[in-house]
């Protein structure tokens, strides 16, 4: 055998080899699957499901398993979506709903509907006409929260054999036609012109309530002050006829007389008044009063 014989069969050899290390290497490489956290695989054999892959190093049979589908479970938001509806008083309105969801199980995903987005709006529309079919106009205004939390309920129920699940529905907006918002604008007007009609009502009526509290309060007060000017002059009453109970005529003659002196001395005090004018009868009751006091001291 000579070297080239040699060789060649060295060669032949390691050919052999290396290309057994290659089919290894990309059986290996075949057999593994790295999956990103955010996606879940899909694994079929011969056409048939065969496994679910989650995130991580997963391995399948070469040649055997194939990844049929790469599903993506973060959160999806289907497109902002309008549609008509009629409410129960018969009132046109135009619904802007948004639904936000995710796949649980691709599995149920991928071989149970093929669209899944038309699917839910699909679902989303029936759920949202038929509720506010049951409600009057001004029930979807300001029952918004109740018919968002009935219409993310029945979805969710509608698509759990898809194996998704709803995380939020939300209305955005309900729109009027221009008629409908022009004759709501127009009973809004009358509705403020009302209130404020009986504002004004009630603001009169407690004036006059409150004019007739303070003539009531006025009266009782001057009743009380006559009712006290006439306790105290029951009492200068009282205390006068005690003392001439007491004392007789004379102190009583004595008070008067007092007063009469008192009197004329007011009289005579004054500027230029020299001259006082007095009649008989005066004079005599100065000097009856003057006797009187002159008995007294």
């Amino acid at each position: 055998m000579d070297i080239e014989q040699i060789l060649t069969g060295f060669v032949g050899q390691n050919a052999v080899f290396l290309a057994l290390a290659a089919f290894v290497v990309i059986v290996i490489l075949m057999g593994v699957r790295i999956v990103p956290q955010s996606e879940k695989f899909v694994v079929e054999r011969f056409g048939r499901l065969r496994a679910v892959l989650g995130p991580g190093i997963n391995f399948i049979v070469p040649f055997l398993d194939r990844v049929r589908h790469k599903v993506s479970i973060l959160e999806r938001q289907l497109p902002t979506h309008k549609q008509d509806a009629i409410t129960a008083d018969n009132v046109l309105v135009q619904v802007e709903t948004s639904v936000f969801y995710r796949i649980l199980e691709p599995e149920k995903t991928v071989y149970r509907i093929r669209d899944v987005d038309a699917a839910i709006s699909t679902t989303v529309a029936g759920i949202v006409r038929a509720g506010i079919g049951e409600m009057e106009l001004d029930e979807v205004q300001s029952h918004r929260q109740q018919l968002i939390a009935k219409v993310k309920e029945q979805v969710a129920n509608a698509v759990d054999d898809w194996g998704i699940e709803v995380t939020r529905a939300e209305i955005l907006d309900v729109n009027l036609d221009d008629a409908t918002r022009e004759a709501m604008l127009q009973q809004l007007n009358a509705e403020r012109a009302r209130r404020a009609q009986v504002t004004e009502a009630e603001g009169q009526k407690r004036a006059v309530e409150l004019a007739a509290d303070a003539d009531l309060y006025a009266a009782e007060q001057r009743a009380k002050a006559r009712r006290i000017s006439a306790d105290a002059e029951a009492y200068a009453t009282a205390a006068v006829a005690k003392a001439i109970a007491d004392n007789g005529l004379e102190a009583a003659q004595y008070q008067v007389a007092l007063k009469q002196v008192e009197a004329l001395s007011a009289i005579s005090q004054g500027d230029g008044r020299q001259t006082v004018i007095m009649p008989a009868s005066a004079l005599e009751a100065f000097g009856e009063a003057f006797n009187m006091l002159k008995g007294r001291g």
